[in-house]
Order: structure tokens, then C-alpha cells, then sequence
């Protein structure tokens, strides 16, 4: 009888830590403005997450946004072509760095829409509420931190 309850106990030790390793961490990229401020982000990699960004989306809680993720350096301009509500574009370095603001882009209501141009190339642009950047007194030069971003695209590669 003893015997059957060593192995009863050794077989949900086995079955725990079985459980255990197949619970693989749940990644939730986010990024960090520098007063400590939490964005949780979407991610945009592919050319149709890039190209349908935010559109149609008629609200968004002042803690989300979507960060657009390039390849290489760019200054491809952005629109707010059917874009719902008004949002800030936060153009960022390489190292996270914001290279430009565009301070509440508002959503396009002719045609063509027009583009924004950031002022230098970009690797990064997240967008979030129009005038969230005024709000935390983001600038040039200010550095943005990146949370379970890379390893979100490395796990959608």
C-alpha cells in the first residue's frame, strides 16, 4: 500500500511539472515613455498590419497604442486615411529614441488624406490618443523602452 502511494506522489510530481513546462509565458509587448507611463501596444509587422494600422477603430484606452515595426530605416509618410479618432505619431529611432512627434493627427475627412512626414528616418512610429505625448511631455531626443516586443516579432516570425 505504501508502495502505491510513493508512486501515486511521484506520478503527480511528474504530471505537475509537466503542466509547469508547457506553460509557456504569455508575451505582452508594451513600451515605456520616460515619466514610467505603461503603453500596451499591437504589433505591426506584416505590410497589411502596417497598412490597416488603426483604422476604423472608434475608441482606444489612453494606456493602448500600436507600435509599426520596419525592417530598416525609413520616411514613408503616414495618413489617417479612415481612421476614427485623432492620434499622435511618435517617430523612433533604432535605440527607441523619438526622432519626431506628430501631435494629434486628426482622422481624414477628404481625399486624398493627407501624409505625415516625420522630420528624420524612423525604424518605429507608435501611434496612440492624439495629444497622450503632450500629456507626458515627451520631446526630441527622449528614449522609449521596449518590453516583450522583439521576442513578440521573433515569435511571429
Amino acid at each position: 500500500m505504501k508502495q502505491n502511494s510513493v508512486i501515486a506522489l511521484i506520478f503527480l510530481l511528474f504530471l505537475s511539472c509537466l503542466n509547469k513546462s508547457s506553460q509557456v509565458k504569455k508575451l505582452e509587448p508594451k513600451v515605456i515613455f520616460p515619466d514610467g507611463f505603461i503603453v500596451d501596444v499591437k504589433l505591426a509587422i506584416s505590410d497589411f498590419e502596417k497598412g490597416y494600422g488603426l483604422m476604423f477603430v472608434s475608441s482606444l484606452p489612453e494606456d493602448n497604442g500600436m507600435l509599426f515595426i520596419n525592417d530598416e530605416e525609413s520616411k514613408n509618410p503616414f495618413w489617417m486615411k479612415n481612421c476614427l479618432i485623432p492620434l499622435d505619431l511618435i517617430w523612433l529611432g533604432k535605440d527607441g529614441e523619438i526622432v519626431d512627434i506628430t501631435r494629434n493627427a486628426e482622422p481624414c475627412n477628404e481625399d486624398p488624406c493627407p501624409n505625415y512626414y516625420p522630420s528624420k528616418s524612423y525604424f518605429y512610429v507608435l501611434e496612440v490618443n492624439g495629444n497622450l505625448s503632450l500629456k507626458h511631455n515627451l520631446k526630441i531626443g527622449d528614449r522609449i523602452m521596449f518590453v516583450d516586443v522583439f521576442e513578440s516579432v521573433n515569435k511571429k516570425s
